[in-house]
């Protein structure tokens, strides 16, 4: 049995024993006497391999509706019968969110170390749910409607430059967090650190804000209630994991970290 099936936790307090190669059995508090808890988490893929599988669905699931239109709007319930041309706007949306998937999948490749190695497989089909259908089917198939706002509207417009300024600044800030959260440990480590500098004096996650804000941009360019919907489901989902870190900053560095008062959104969370 592979050891990334098992979860290894202290009899104490039910905290998870980490494996690090580096970390002794003094290290993490057990003397004689002490007991440990080792569960088997079942079958497990491989962190990387989630995320690469996750963010390629969207990209897939938006290139075939953009592309398929006339075959998809002719079937019910639209039936049309004639499908005008996509818009400037649907195919700007369509290399927006095309583009921020495809970063997201070569920071993947290229850019995480992860603090785990493995997950349990069939959480698989629940992470990508999310994305598959809420940023994958919803978006892609209100957005490229013939019914959609972005049919009948055009780039040249305020709302329109602002969301591409935004979705820039957005995707440009969250590459950097994402490059000084690596920096913080040496590939193939567990290790933790402190993260500081840009939109880390803000806020404990700041790649979490700065995801938002390129959100925010794609939605003032497609103006869709899809989007909007797939922003709270998303903004909920990191303001949860955000506020976790922050816990764990203060119970790993009691004595470093400063703490922060929100989280993920200046003055809101």
């Amino acid at each position: 049995m592979s050891a990334c099936r098992l979860r290894i936790t202290k009899g104490s307090d039910g905290s998870v024993i980490l494996s690090d190669t580096n970390t002794t059995v003094v290290d993490i508090g057990l003397r004689d006497g002490s007991t440990i808890a080792v569960k088997d988490l079942g079958p497990q893929i491989d962190w990387r391999t989630v995320f690469v599988i996750e963010y390629l669905g969207p990209i897939i699931i938006h290139l075939l509706i953009y592309f398929l239109r006339p075959q998809i709007y002719s079937l019910p319930p639209f039936s049309l019968t004639e499908i005008p041309e996509a818009s400037e706007l649907q195919e700007l949306s369509l290399k927006m969110i095309v583009t921020h998937f495809i970063k997201r999948e070569l920071e993947t490749l290229f850019i995480h170390r992860f603090s785990l190695a493995t997950m349990p497989f069939f959480n698989l089909f629940k992470n990508s749910g999310h994305y598959w259908l809420l940023s994958g089917v919803l978006i892609a198939y209100v957005t490229y409607s013939p019914t959609s706002p972005t049919q009948t509207n055009f780039v040249g417009s305020p709302l329109s430059y602002l969301g591409i300024v935004l979705f820039i600044f957005g995707e440009a800030a969250n590459f950097y967090t994402h490059l000084v959260l690596r920096d913080l440990r040496r590939a193939g480590s567990t290790e933790r650190g402190i993260p500081t500098g840009f939109g880390f004096d803000w806020v404990t996650c700041p790649n979490y804000l700065f995801e938002t804000i390129a959100w925010l941009g794609i939605l003032a360019v497609n103006r869709s209630w899809s989007t909007a919907v797939f922003i709270i489901v998303a903004v909920a989902q990191m303001a949860s994991w955000a506020q976790k870190k922050e816990r764990r900053y203060r119970k790993e560095f009691p004595d470093k970290y400063k703490k922060k008062r929100y989280s993920m959104l200046p003055g809101i969370i």
